[in-house]
C-alpha cells in the first residue's frame, strides 16, 4: 500500500461516515479518485461497516476474555455453540494450547458463571483461561490517526 492509501484507510478508521468532500481535502485527492478507491476496497479489504457499542450503558457490565481448550474431539462440538450463543461478542481460533479464545458479555457475574456451568456441563473442558476486561483502555485505533499516516511518524512505537 502507497502512503495516500494508508491515509485513506486511516481516515476510513477514524471516522467511517467522513464524506468525499472532506475525504478529498485532507488528502488533496480528486473526489473521483477516492470514489474509484473506495468502490476497490469494498470488494475484500473493508469486512464490515458497524457500530462500536458502550454495552455497559445497556446493563451489560460483565465482560470476560475465556480461552478455552476442548478435550480431544470435543472442539468442533464446542465452536459450534460458541458461534451460535448470543452472548459472544468475538470468537477466534488459537493456538498455544488452546483452541478458541472467546469474548463473553453478560449483565452480571453470576450469569456468566452459570453460562461457563452450563458450557462445561455440555463439553469436557481440559483447560480454561478467564480474564475479566475490568477497563477499557484502547480500542479499534490500529492504522486511525491520519495525520501520523501523513508525517509518517517513526517515534511512535
Amino acid at each position: 500500500m502507497n502512503k495516500n492509501e494508508n491515509v485513506i484507510l486511516s481516515l476510513l478508521r477514524d471516522n467511517s461516515r467522513i464524506s468525499l468532500t472532506e475525504m478529498s481535502k485532507f488528502t488533496k485527492i480528486p473526489i473521483s479518485t477516492l470514489f474509484e478507491r473506495l468502490k476497490d476496497y469494498n470488494n475484500g479489504l473493508i469486512k464490515k461497516h458497524t457500530t462500536l457499542v458502550d454495552f455497559s450503558r445497556l446493563g451489560y457490565d460483565t465482560r470476560a476474555r475465556v480461552l478455552y481448550k476442548a478435550k480431544k474431539g470435543e472442539s468442533k462440538k464446542l465452536g459450534e455453540l460458541l458461534g451460535t450463543s448470543r452472548n459472544v461478542n468475538e470468537l477466534y481460533k488459537v493456538n498455544n494450547g488452546f483452541d478458541f479464545m472467546v469474548e463473553f458479555i453478560f449483565k452480571n457475574m453470576k450469569e456468566f458463571e452459570d453460562y461457563r456451568d452450563k458450557i462445561s456441563a455440555l463439553y469436557p473442558i481440559e483447560k480454561e483461561l478467564v480474564c475479566y476486561l475490568v477497563e477499557e483502555i484502547k480500542k479499534e485505533e490500529f492504522m486511525s490517526k491520519p495525520k501520523l499516516e501523513i508525517i509518517g511518524d517513526t517515534k511512535v512505537i
